[in-house]
């Protein structure tokens, strides 16, 4: 039977006022939980009842599961922001919106150039910044002369974005785009007229340029020229991204992928992808609507505890909800001279990959193109040395070299395959603790651990650790961690031994662990 904390019995009577408890039918309600486990549905989104028990809540966490758009952006673990524009020029961060386009002109713009490169560093997606906040647009809108159509690049006939597009379609790569919420040069903007506008531009963006995969919002929201803030018509923009668009994942003001709160890469240690929607405005979701078209943040996911069974016990409802760790290869966002010598070097890079991708994230890596229109020398030289150092410290997952066995489940091998679609769970849905022993024909170093979940069971996983048998027979704790998710990566002391133990402590129903990966970096990574 599924075990919840004394302590969160209390806090789920507390909140709720749940009377049934102490009429003496707390086992009644368990069974019933537990027979409801083989029929409760996959939905990325489920609405919690005041009548739902703890067990109850427990086992409609632990079969939320990502809708396919959020199951393919997962898998991408890298993809890549170009933030380039009129800022790249005026050597700034944030334009002011009253620029000349004319100073826009980078002469030898190669965007097939940014694509391979970060193709070849391990990026399977990337984002261009279609317009930022100065309202200077990358593609000639039909909105707004603030546009490349009034810049003497190409003579006024360039598209930014259409080149962009296409080298992504010519090297099968993810294409998404980036539209500024806010416009510090549009006339309209503090007034409902500007939201139009707004909804012209996107149109534009989904319905010129071919498959688009990722549409990001941010939430800058300035002052409009009549000193009025924009209300931003979000519930408006998701729509039409679900219908021109419905492959599209929308981030980080969206319903798909959520801001990770920081912007130097790191992301939480303990990272859930299922979430309380209590910070949703749960008056625009229908039914599942998660899975179609609109739920509306109203408020950064930022606390360090976002899904525990404390916050998913006093919730209105569940929803699949990942974090996105953005960070840029350079202090700044655009382009700098005086920042080419500032460059993330490919151990910094290393560690980044490690708190984002090996914390349940995607990384989003700003690589910001310069003024010839090129990625900076230093830039690629840096992301060539960061996917030579990820090929180095995972060529050879050590634990392959193993045989693994448990007391209480099944398919043990199969977290060896390489194959995310196959996995180890215990042999009942009741059983949510095992140990996992592996044993190596030989003295084995190793000092990474990666574990990854099968999502399209759900996210389940609560507490895990490592042990190793010493050299006079005795277990000792070598790491230990919460959440894995997507993937999860931990490095540790090295150790030499011919057995580990892995265990999971804590799971929400059975857990499903699809690979299991051992490496030694040695000093690659040091």
């Amino acid at each position: 039977m599924m075990s919840v904390p004394d302590e969160n019995w209390s806090i789920f009577a507390t909140n709720r006022n749940f009377d049934l408890m102490k009429k003496g039918i707390l086992i009644s309600c368990l069974l019933m939980a537990a027979l409801a486990i083989t029929a409760q549905p996959k939905s990325n989104f489920i609405t919690i009842l005041p009548t739902d028990t703890p067990g109850e809540i427990l086992v409609k966490a632990a079969n939320i599961v990502p809708s396919e758009r959020q199951l393919r952006w997962q898998k991408l673990e890298l993809t890549a922001f170009f933030h380039f524009g009129l800022n790249t020029f005026t050597d700034r961060e944030w334009g002011e919106g009253n620029e000349d386009p004319a100073i826009f002109n980078p002469e030898t713009l190669d965007a097939e150039q940014w694509v391979v490169t970060v193709k070849e560093a391990g990026f399977k997606q990337v984002i261009i910044t279609a317009k930022h906040h100065d309202g200077f647009c990358l593609w000639p809108t039909n909105t707004t002369s603030h546009s490349v159509k009034n810049s003497p690049w190409k003579n006024g006939h360039g598209d930014v974005v259409r080149e962009v597009a296409e080298a992504c379609r010519k090297h099968n790569m993810g294409f998404g785009v980036y539209l500024s919420p806010w416009d510090r040069n549009a006339q309209s903007y503090g007034s409902d007229a500007y939201n139009d506008f707004f909804t012209r531009q996107l149109d534009e963006l989904l319905t010129q340029y071919g498959v688009v995969d990722e549409v990001w919002f941010d939430g800058a929201c300035g002052e409009g020229k009549d000193g009025k803030k924009q209300i931003y018509d979000f519930l408006r923009w998701y729509k039409l991204i679900r219908e021109k668009q419905p492959g599209a994942v929308i981030a980080v003001m969206g319903p798909d992928v959520r801001w990770v709160g920081t912007e130097n890469g790191r992301g939480r240690e303990t990272e859930w992808s299922v979430v309380p929607t209590d910070h949703f405005d749960l008056s625009a979701i229908a039914e599942n609507s998660q899975q179609d078209p609109v739920y509306k943040p109203v408020k950064d996911l930022m606390d360090d505890d976002l899904g525990s069974r404390v916050k998913i016990l006093s919730a209105k409802g569940l929803a699949w909800y990942p974090a996105e760790t953005a960070v840029s290869i350079r202090p700044g966002w655009f382009w700098h001279e005086n920042q080419n010598h500032q460059v993330k070097t490919p151990e910094e890079l290393f560690d980044i990959y490690m708190t984002s991708v090996g914390r349940n994230g995607v990384l989003l890596l700003n690589i910001p193109p310069d003024r010839r229109g090129l990625i900076h020398e230093r830039d690629v030289q840096n992301l060539k040395a960061f996917k030579t150092l990820l090929d180095q410290i995972f060529a050879v997952n050590l634990a392959k070299g193993s045989t693994i066995n448990s007391s209480n489940g099944k398919g043990e091998m199969s977290m060896l395959d390489g194959d995310d679609q196959t996995f180890f769970t215990t042999n009942s849905k009741d059983d949510t603790t095992t140990i996992l022993h592996l044993r190596f024909p030989e003295q084995t170093t190793v000092n990474l651990l990666s574990l990854q979940e099968h999502l399209t069971t759900g996210q389940r996983v609560e507490a895990f650790e490592l042990e190793y048998k010493d050299g006079s027979g005795d277990w000792k704790k070598v790491t230990e961690g919460t959440t894995i998710g997507y993937k999860r990566l931990i490095r540790f002391i090295p150790v030499t031994t011919r057995e580990l133990r892995l265990g999971i402590t804590s799971s929400r129903l059975n857990p499903t662990v699809a690979e299991l990966g051992l490496y030694w970096i040695g000093e690659i990574a040091r």
